[in-house]
C-alpha cells in the first residue's frame, strides 16, 4: 500500500490538513486499510522535504495546511502511469506460514490449511455482504456519501472479493498437492520396504 501516494492524491484535489487526509483515505478504501494520524503527519513531513508538499498555512484552529507542489503532481503522475510492479512481490504471510508448516515436523499441514479456508470464507461472506450494501445505497458511519467516494470502495470490495476467492482456489490446491505428497511418500516406502527384502530371500534361496 502506498501511503505516500495516496495523500499526493488527495492533496492533488486541493490542500488539507492531517485529519482531513486520514478521514478522506479511509473514506475512499472503507478504512481496509486504516491509518493513524501519526502515520499521515510522518508521511507529510517526508514529502514536505522530497519537495512534494508544501506547507499551506494554517486555519483559526491551527490545523497546519498542506498543497501538493509541481513535483508532486508529476510524481502522483508517474505513479498512475506505471504499473505496480510484480517482480518483489510483498510478503504474504500465510504463503510464508505454510510454506514452512511442511519442513516443521509435528505440524498438521492440512489443519493448518483447513483453518485458513473457513477464516477466508468467512471474509468472502462478509465481503459479499459489504459490496451488497454497498450497491444498495447504504450509507456508511462516518463518512460523506459521494458518487466517487462510493465508486472506490466498491472497487476496493471487488479486489477484496477477487483476492480471497483466488485464495480459496490456491487453499484448495494446496489441499491436492499435500495429499499427492503424501501418497507419493507412502508408495516411495512401500517400495523401498520391498526392495529391502528381495536380497534376504535370495540368500535363503542360495543356501537352501
Amino acid at each position: 500500500m502506498s501511503i505516500r501516494h495516496g495523500l499526493l492524491a488527495l492533496l492533488d484535489q486541493g490542500p488539507r490538513y492531517g485529519y482531513q487526509l486520514r478521514t478522506e483515505f479511509e473514506a475512499r478504501t472503507g478504512a481496509t486499510w486504516p491509518l493513524n494520524v501519526g502515520q499521515v503527519y510522518t508521511t507529510l513531513s517526508r514529502l514536505e522535504r522530497d519537495g512534494l508538499v508544501e506547507a499551506a498555512g494554517e486555519d483559526d484552529e491551527g490545523h497546519q495546511f498542506y498543497a501538493v507542489t509541481d513535483a508532486g503532481r508529476a510524481e502522483l503522475r508517474a505513479w498512475f502511469d506505471t504499473p505496480v510492479p510484480r517482480t518483489n512481490p510483498p510478503r504474504d504471510e500465510l504463503a510464508i506460514k505454510l510454506a514452512m508448516a511442511v519442513t516443521v515436523p509435528g505440524v498438521d499441514v492440512s489443519a493448518v490449511v483447513q483453518g485458513q479456508r473457513r477464516h477466508s470464507i468467512k471474509a468472502l461472506q462478509d465481503y459479499t455482504r459489504l459490496k451488497g450494501r454497498a450497491l444498495a445505497g447504504e450509507a456508511r458511519p462516518g463518512v460523506v456519501p459521494s458518487a466517487s467516494n462510493d465508486l472506490a470502495w466498491l472497487l476496493v470490495l471487488d479486489q477484496l472479493i477477487f483476492q480471497t476467492e483466488a485464495e480459496i482456489r490456491w487453499l484448495d490446491h494446496c489441499e491436492t498437492r499435500l495429499a499427492q505428497q503424501a501418497e507419493l511418500l507412502q508408495t516411495r516406502t512401500a517400495e523401498a520396504a520391498r526392495d529391502g527384502g528381495a536380497p534376504a530371500k535370495r540368500g535363503r534361496r542360495l543356501r537352501a
